[in-house]
């Protein structure tokens, strides 16, 4: 389907912007903090700037730093955890221009935690066999980051904020180039932005699944309308699952991440009965790349019938854990977890889109002007598993490759866009129950295509979110829920095919059969 809206829209709203930048996460704001000053750029996020995978980020971002470590360390611990699937030559951008943007982001003030003597704390998390991590209120780098970087985009008289506007198809013109975008307010009144420049910077697909640590806006709309617009996915079977979720009874809007840095600080993973099982399972132990450590804990689940196991990090004392954690300790406390004295208990969880829509190197699709960055691409630095902390340093590496791209393309006199509308027929009115579908995918994905996989289920749901997507392609409501609903069934299709398509276990796709 090549719309998400319907044959007989009515437009109430026209604007024009050199660039559109879609999400207000970290690569959404440093690529427009690298876009020109004479360029006229607009920032869409569905909600506020609070609410994004990025803010919610708490263990930190990697890059070589640290006076005993180099970029070439770096890929290759990049290299090892991506299980052989790496863009080595992406790779290497990353870790090489990785550690200028760390300095740029130090002299835009961006709070980075520091050691005594002044120079930012560098830890260590799962996969790095070097500290190269730097992190910023303790485990809240993601929200501290997203904070300064909005401090320095507001007062830009070029850059215009959209808050509460959803971003909902991508215009093309007659040669496939990007020509406008379409979007809604909240009163779902729709619009049109004519640019020739379009970033995508809306982050992950967790609400594709039943928990996830991504919030409720995670429904994956960018990458659903790059594709109705023509661009290509790349690995969307690789899907990181966090091995250590905070356990709930009750589903949750969004699971809380015992971050890996707990780990890295001593951390260990026991089970019911207190003892170390990953031990003898990976060289690194509670350190070992995010999939492995999670089909562990899977493994374990299913061994003794429990349904989540524990991060013991009681050897630290109360007062190192509340400084260098102190989100996750206020947030246990709350829970009636002192993480001093008490054992946590954590399950695996939906955290992370390795795959997404495929880029260059300067995070441009096959769509002229349609750019992607952060979570939402697939860049090939993350091969079949993504090394801890390396998400952050992609859309800050990308991000900045992308704005270099779009002032390279403005500056050769770039007429603006007049986009034409040709929706196409007209859809019944919809007449499905959107919080019935939605759920009813979440399930089947995580029943299907969680931590291990196999043919039987893959199929199973492949064949049932068909005919959800199949149903909501037949129809149309002027509604967010529609859209959203349109979008989550539109990935876990993608997702169901990319892993039925590769039928070896490799890094975060894992076929037990």
């Amino acid at each position: 389907m090549r719309y998400a809206v319907n044959g007989s829209i009515e437009i109430k709203n026209r604007l024009q912007f050199d660039v559109v930048i879609v999400g207000s996460g970290l690569a959404g704001l440093y690529t427009s903090l690298n876009i020109d000053s004479k360029y006229s750029c607009c920032i869409m996020t569905k909600e506020g700037l609070d609410l994004s995978n990025s803010w919610l980020a708490q263990g930190g971002i990697a890059a070589a730093i640290a006076v005993d470590d180099t970029p070439h360390f770096h890929l290759e611990d990049t290299l090892i955890a991506g299980a052989g699937l790496c863009d080595k030559e992406a790779v290497e951008v990353l870790v090489d221009e990785g550690p200028m943007d760390i300095k740029t982001l130090v002299s835009m003030n961006v709070p980075f935690d520091l050691n005594a003597d002044g120079d930012l704390q560098i830890t260590r998390e799962g996969g790095h066999r070097r500290n190269r991590i730097v992190h910023a209120g303790g485990d809240a780098t993601g929200r501290e980051t997203v904070k300064a970087l909005a401090e320095l985009v507001r007062p830009l008289s070029n850059i215009k904020f959209m808050d509460h506007t959803f971003f909902v198809d991508i215009l093309t013109d007659e040669k496939g180039a990007v020509s406008g975008i379409i979007y809604a307010d909240k009163n779902d009144n729709l619009g049109i932005i004519a640019t020739k420049n379009i970033v995508i910077a809306t982050g992950g697909i967790g609400q594709v699944y039943l928990s996830s640590t991504n919030p409720s806006v995670a429904t994956g709309d960018g990458i659903a309308a790059a594709v109705r617009a023509g661009a290509k996915l790349k690995n969307m079977e690789f899907i990181q699952f966090h091995p250590t979720g905070l356990y709930s009874k009750n589903p949750e809007d969004r699971a809380f991440l015992i971050s890996e840095a707990v780990r890295g600080e001593g951390g260990l993973l026991k089970n019911s009965a207190g003892v170390r099982f990953m031990e003898g399972t990976h060289e690194l132990n509670e350190l070992a790349p995010r999939d492995i450590v999670a089909r562990a804990i899977v493994r374990e689940l299913k061994r003794t019938g429990d349904d989540h196991v524990f991060v013991d990090i009681t050897a630290k004392d109360d007062n190192f854990l509340k400084n260098r954690f102190p989100t996750i300790y206020n947030e246990c406390l709350n829970r009636g977890i002192n993480i001093s004295k008490d054992w946590i208990p954590v399950c695996p969880v939906q955290h992370y889109l390795i795959g997404g829509v495929e880029v260059d190197l300067n995070s441009e699709t096959c769509v002229k002007g349609l750019y992607v960055c952060g979570e939402a691409a697939c860049t090939g630095v993350h091969g079949a598993n993504r090394l801890a902390s390396n998400s952050m340093l992609e859309c800050l590496v990308f991000g900045r490759r992308a704005a270099a791209g779009i002032n390279a393309a403005l500056a050769e006199n770039q007429a603006h866009a007049h986009p034409e509308i040709n929706i196409g027929a007209l859809r019944p009115v919809a007449d499905l129950d959107f919080t019935a579908l939605r759920n009813e995918i979440r399930h089947l994905m995580h029943n299907n295509c969680y931590v291990i996989r196999n043919e039987a289920g893959l199929k199973a749901a492949y064949a049932r979110v068909s005919e959800i997507l199949a149903a909501l392609e037949g129809c149309y409501c002027g509604c967010k829920a529609y859209i959203e609903t349109l979008n989550i069934a539109s990935i876990a299709k993608e997702i169901l095919t990319a892993a039925l398509a590769r039928k070896e276990s490799v890094g975060a796709h894992y076929r037990e059969d």
